[in-house]
């Protein structure tokens, strides 16, 4: 029998050059989580959560854990995930943390160490009571105070310090034999691909073949398609085109460059092929996309990449 492929989404965030993550406050996030219809979501980034109000269950691949007032998360990138509070309101604040750059800022000459540091703090999830990581979830506070209130010009120095220091924390928790909530099984086909994920994430400008990236995850050409599709729920150059045009609309947000320069920055040969994936991830042209305001801070921080397809 055919395995049915499950709902994925990708939701894709950038973290401005001079920060070292990004914070998700407000009333914004006090809402029902979740989908009605068992959609699971991963990002590209590491997300670091806790929940100030309410309760429901976290889904971690395959496995449903509760959760309560208190709890504190963490979900590596490209970790499918998703948080379901049924018909109630929840509200989560969250840290958006890109691991690698924090450790090259801090350590820009050690890579053996990088590599060692970034292993175990992408290790596995965490989820559990706040109180049962005291030294960690002690950091998060901190680092969301910092972001919300943003005091003076030494907050972004002190939240480097912080994030490192959050960092070692997850690291430590990460080698407790109970750091995983039971239930929780190691990724199989997901973790075979992981690390083409990562592949197309630093190299998206590049010209690539399937080949290429399959090779990254030592697999045949052939099964990595097979097994990209099974745990993504799309091709690999759908996944590819789809991160090099979330690149392309924060060009288009944050520079002066043209669509023919914007096009080439993201790893497209021809101005049509750019256009055409564009207006197909987005519903719109990149012109229009630029001209339209709403398409700026507000909509591009909540643009999610969303693939639904022969389900």
């Amino acid at each position: 029998m055919k395995k049915t492929k499950g709902r994925m989404e990708l939701r894709y965030y950038d973290i401005p050059r001079d920060e070292f993550l990004i914070a998700l406050q407000g009333e914004s996030w006090k809402r029902q989580y979740g989908f009605d219809d068992g959609r699971l979501h991963f990002h590209n980034l590491m997300e670091i959560g806790v929940c100030r109000d309410g309760e429901g269950v976290m889904v971690l691949e395959d496995a449903s854990i509760p959760y309560t007032t208190g709890t504190v998360t963490i979900i590596p990138a490209n970790y499918p995930h998703d948080t379901r509070s049924g018909n109630m309101d929840n509200y989560w604040e969250y840290l958006f943390v890109d691991p690698e750059k924090i450790l090259q800022a801090m350590y820009p000459d050690d890579i053996l160490f990088q590599q060692k540091m970034l292993e175990k703090i992408n290790r596995k999830p965490f989820l559990g009571a706040g109180d049962t990581v005291p030294e960690m979830t002690m950091l998060i506070h901190g680092i969301l105070d910092e972001m919300e209130k943003k005091r003076d010009l030494l907050y972004k120095e002190c939240i480097r310090g912080l994030a490192l220091s959050l960092l070692v924390a997850i690291a430590r928790v990460n080698a407790e034999p109970a750091a995983m909530p039971e239930g929780i099984k190691a990724r199989s086909g997901f973790e075979q691909v992981r690390p083409a994920l990562d592949y197309i994430r630093e190299n998206y400008s590049a010209a690539m073949k399937i080949s290429e990236i399959a090779a990254v995850c030592h697999v045949s050409e052939s099964h990595f398609r097979r097994l990209f599709e099974e745990n993504i729920g799309m091709t690999p150059v759908e996944y590819l085109n789809q991160v090099r045009i979330k690149k392309a609309c924060d060009l288009i947000r944050k520079t002066g460059s043209s669509m023919e320069e914007i096009a080439i920055k993201v790893g497209f040969t021809t101005t049509s092929t750019f256009n055409r994936n564009f207006k197909r991830i987005t519903g719109t042209s990149p012109y229009q996309w630029k001209k339209q305001p709403e398409n700026f801070e507000s909509r591009l921080a909540q643009f999610n990449i969303m693939v639904e397809k022969g389900w």
